[in-house]
């Protein structure tokens, strides 16, 4: 049985405070040099443009990213995989350079164990894992770290996930897999308080497992952990309206609107003061008597 805690949690981010009492934007800065949102534009000629991430962390926090989320793998539909060495050239240049010039939470995007200790001795505050910390090695990697971690739903892999992904019930699926995994890491001896959980819109999902997801998030955020969620320029808007990933804002910060309203208490986006003004709307009519 998976100990719950309050869904408004406090994390202690490697002494960054990190309060998810009212939802809080986690700004995406790509090192990856095939990401579908921006190109890769950090990562060019096998090296971080350190000048040009240090500008956009720095917009970021400035409109009031509470997270900057580093990855160095890219998990679009149909990605490769990458080496864990390729990895940690990405990522741990991008770390070392933004731990103590921005007061954020710094989050690692990673699945691999090296990545989660190379990172966090470096001054990472999160691991944010699309395997759940699935991968030999990574559950014990994060529990010796002592950060918080976010444990996200994927069917397969990047490169089949949205090979005809197919559920019974994909809210009951999602929710039961996450309480597994909940408990594996509890077990290995991550404290229930430093637990974030992602149902993982657009990873081996349809556009309608993801609507219905959105829809019914309620159910993942009753099983008392706070809830992340990624929805920014993702490929469902293109099912409603034919829009490339740049051109996507609006419904964007509607989906991250939606999100905030049914329990969300992160949101991953790649626009973030916009995203910041929007939820600022919702929190300002939820404070209302």
């Amino acid at each position: 049985m998976s100990t719950s805690i309050n869904t408004g949690a406090v994390l202690d981010c490697a002494g960054r405070v990190l309060d998810l009492s009212y939802p809080r934007v986690m700004g995406v800065p790509n090192v990856t040099p095939d990401s579908f949102s921006d190109g890769g534009i950090l990562f060019a000629n096998n090296r971080v443009n350190e000048d040009l991430l240090c500008r956009q962390a720095e917009g970021m926090v400035a409109a009031g990213a509470a997270v900057l989320d580093i990855g160095g793998e890219s998990t679009r539909p149909g990605a490769a995989v990458v080496s864990e060495q390729e990895e940690l050239d990405r990522v741990l240049p991008a770390v070392e350079v933004l731990a103590d010039r921005f007061d954020a939470v710094l989050s690692l995007d990673t699945s691999s164990p090296q990545v989660i200790a190379e990172g966090a001795r470096l001054g990472a505050g999160m691991i944010n894992d699309v395997r759940a910390l699935t991968r030999p090695g990574a559950l014990a990697a994060a529990a010796a770290v002592e950060l918080p971690v976010c444990l996200m739903h994927m069917a397969g892999e990047p490169d089949t996930m949205q090979r005809n992904p197919q559920y019974r019930d994909v809210v009951s699926e999602i929710c039961e897999f996450l309480r597994q995994r909940i408990d594996r890491c509890v077990e290995a001896g991550i404290a229930a308080d430093r637990i974030v959980i992602d149902p993982g819109f657009g990873f081996g999902k349809t556009a309608t497992h993801n609507f219905t997801l959105l829809k019914q998030l309620q159910r993942v955020v009753d099983l008392g952990y706070p809830v992340l969620a990624g929805l920014s320029r993702k490929s469902m808007i293109a099912h409603v309206i034919q829009r490339d990933p740049t051109e996507r804002l609006a419904a964007s910060l509607s989906l991250a609107v939606l999100a905030a309203m049914n329990g969300a208490r992160l949101l991953r986006v790649h626009d973030v003061r916009e995203t910041v003004d929007a939820l600022a709307m919702l929190t300002a009519m939820e404070n209302i008597n």
